[in-house]
């Protein structure tokens, strides 16, 4: 299996932002305030444009009109930007492994993003997924991208009598839990990779999904589609301290947060979309706090010159107004044994 760890500056990290959801063909003037908020990371969690084709030659093209938005071009020149796909760069709606044109996908995302020639991204087996590693003075960011489109089974789906009775009318998606054990998420290798990633040391670990974890309501993609893999994901973490996630696609942002018995408490911030909106935001048994609709990014800010350190979230509205925010204290993240 190839390991890739990233190692960034070693220069202090303390304000990462991060987003999804860019329609290329829109003015996408949000990066103004994101560019004010001067963040020494911008991390793309997907959607970064809408190609929904099988031609690699529309990616590049699309690709290109993201490249030449000003906003875009201005943070890209100033800032360092780290990426992984949704199903819309990746390839079609909603699609996994089934896409059959991924190489050359794959190929398009990373010349785009600039990615070194001896990266092992270009050739993993189970996609693009990568890790960061980040120095700040005595402690360390560990910044962890996954790929849930490269080996993503298909999705189950509720009958279209269901669908048309109950969903459509409340602007709910098809899909529903799978119960076969045997269907994935991400692939073996990804999970293997992961569980190394989480045996190194690290004071703060940031896992980005570009789909939900958290939210249990599964009508439209989210790990709840697969809970045995959502279940294996809390499984892998439960030696690791210091983990938050991230993660976009829902065209909403909201806070979710789940307690445990025998675990900390697991915090999500989903950023949704830099562009897109969606009016009819889905229920969350788990959501803490406000949502909103509106076009929106995140910002994770650290804090370790506190007593205790932290880490404050907060998403942002296209003027750079805060929508709502939580400060974490960094020491809260870990498990009681």
């Amino acid at each position: 299996m190839q390991m890739q760890v990233t190692q960034l500056s070693a220069k202090d990290i303390t304000r990462i932002a991060f987003g999804s959801c860019a329609k290329e063909s829109k003015k996408q003037a949000i990066w103004e305030a994101i560019i004010e908020d001067r963040p020494d990371v911008f991390a793309m969690l997907g959607d970064n444009i809408y190609a929904d084709t099988d031609d690699a030659e529309v990616i590049k093209t699309k690709y290109k009109s993201l490249a030449e938005k000003p906003g875009f071009k201005k943070i890209r020149k100033n800032t360092q930007i780290v990426a992984t796909w949704d199903d819309h760069d990746y390839g079609q709606n909603d699609i996994g492994k089934a896409y059959p044109t991924k190489e050359a996908s794959r190929r398009a995302f990373l010349e785009f993003f600039e990615e070194p020639k001896d990266s092992p991204r270009w050739t993993q087996e189970d996609g693009i997924y990568t890790a960061y590693e980040w120095d700040s003075q005595d402690h360390t960011v560990q910044f962890i991208l996954l790929d849930t489109r490269w080996q993503r089974d298909d999705l189950d789906a509720v009958t279209e009598k269901e669908y048309f009775s109950e969903r459509a009318p409340n602007n709910l998606g098809p899909y529903k839990p799978t119960q076969d054990t045997r269907r994935r998420m991400i692939g073996d290798e990804q999970w293997e990779w992961l569980e190394d990633q989480l045996r190194k040391p690290a004071d703060l670990r940031i896992i980005a999904s570009s789909i939900q974890l958290l939210p249990e309501f599964s009508g439209w993609e989210s790990w709840a589609n697969f809970p045995h893999e959502r279940q294996r994901m809390f499984d892998t973490i439960k030696n690791a301290n210091g983990v938050l996630f991230i993660s976009g696609d829902t065209h909403w942002a909201e806070f979710s947060r789940v307690d445990f018995k025998d675990y900390y408490p697991l915090w999500e911030l989903t950023s949704s979309g830099l562009t897109e909106e969606w009016k009819q935001v889905s229920p969350n048994k788990h959501r803490l706090g406000e949502y909103t609709h509106n076009a929106n990014y995140g910002l994770i800010e650290i804090d370790w010159e506190a007593i205790s350190p932290s880490v404050t979230l907060s998403i942002k509205n296209s003027d750079g107004n805060i929508q709502f925010q939580n400060t974490i204290r960094i020491s809260d993240l870990k498990f009681c044994n």
